[in-house]
């Protein structure tokens, strides 16, 4: 059984109170009291790292020397990516047009090659190492979004993917007029790459500690369907579990539409995301 299968068989056991003795009989090669002290052991390391997912633990995977010198020139290349295309139009674009803007604006700086093999590293990383356990609903590195598959919504700088998400996002908006708004929706490779590289930067190159936070590049259903939504005027604190306390919050748990992709106390590896909206395709 791999590492991703024997977490989630003891998360499951511990949170539904089954002896870990009882699942011993997967583990015939393991005397009983090694098997429910392993379990015990790994319980209290998840719920540890899950409690305290802002803070380093001591078996993160951390990045050091030439890696974390590549982490940090990588994120600052693609904050100017950013900023010269623009903070909307930098939801969709991808790696290869990325790589393309480096080489043509002198203000970004072309990728080098020891750069571009990193970040496609980084993308086929396997994210059960970091502690993230996820699906993978992006799997090519230079997965491109047509325009023609997503609508621009007004006012947020941000985009959703047409079809059944948008139908949700009407009928959200529809609920909650002016008091909900869109604060991320479609995400391509390169923005998730983004958010992920620069939370890892601003902790030291610390992999599993950004993963906590956000899915690694291409495991983001942002990629596919999924968006954020928030209360107006609320600031930061839409990405906060102070959104549980706005009225957003409470009428969409009313009207059944917050089917959370990571609630709380899930066997993922990713803090509670009251504020993420799962759209199934």
């Amino acid at each position: 059984m791999n590492r991703r299968a024997f977490l989630r068989q003891i998360c499951i056991a511990s949170a539904m109170a089954i002896p870990c003795n009882a699942l011993a009989a997967e583990f015939p090669e393991e005397e009983p009291q090694e098997q429910q002290e392993q379990y015990d052991l790994h319980v209290k390391d998840y719920i540890s790292k899950m409690s305290h997912f802002d803070l380093a633990h001591p078996d993160d995977i951390i990045l050091k020397d030439e890696e974390l010198e590549l982490l940090k020139n990588c994120t600052a290349k693609i904050t100017r990516v950013m900023r010269t295309v623009g903070y909307g139009n930098f939801n969709l674009i991808s790696v290869d047009q990325a790589f393309l803007f480096g080489r043509q604006y002198s203000r970004i700086g072309a990728f080098s090659t020891k750069e571009k093999e990193f970040l496609e590293k980084i993308f086929y990383y396997d994210a059960d190492a970091l502690g993230f356990y996820g699906d993978k609903p992006i799997t090519a590195f230079t997965q491109t979004i047509s325009r023609k598959d997503v609508i621009k919504i007004r006012h947020s700088g941000h985009y959703i993917f047409k079809g059944h998400p948008f139908e949700v996002w009407k009928e959200i908006k529809s609920a909650l007029s002016s008091d909900v708004i869109l604060t991320s929706g479609v995400r391509g490779v390169v923005k998730q790459f983004h958010l992920f590289l620069m939370k890892a930067s601003s902790n030291g190159g610390n992999l599993s500690l950004a993963s906590r936070s956000l899915a690694p590049p291409g495991y983001s259903f942002h990629g596919i369907s999924d968006f954020d939504v928030g209360q107006k005027k609320y600031g930061e604190f839409n990405f906060t579990s102070r959104f549980t306390e706005t009225r957003v919050f409470n009428k969409l748990n009313e009207l059944g539409y917050l089917t959370l992709r990571y609630p709380r106390g899930n066997l993922l590896g990713v803090r509670y995301e009251p504020w993420h909206v799962k759209v199934s395709l």
